[in-house]
């Protein structure tokens, strides 16, 4: 018999996976993409 604690760990991994999936399907992958690149240019000097 599986603890409580192994239930809550796998009911919020079944949660990660849908609200990621629902952000990709949304389209936010390539908005966090684009702001990260932005980021990092802005750190080092170039944009």
């Amino acid at each position: 018999m599986e603890t409580k604690g192994s239930l809550v760990s796998y009911a919020l991994v079944l949660l990660f996976l849908v609200l990621l999936v629902a952000g990709i399907n949304a389209g936010e992958a390539s908005v966090v993409w684009e702001k990260a690149i932005t980021i990092c240019l802005s750190c080092i000097g170039v944009g």
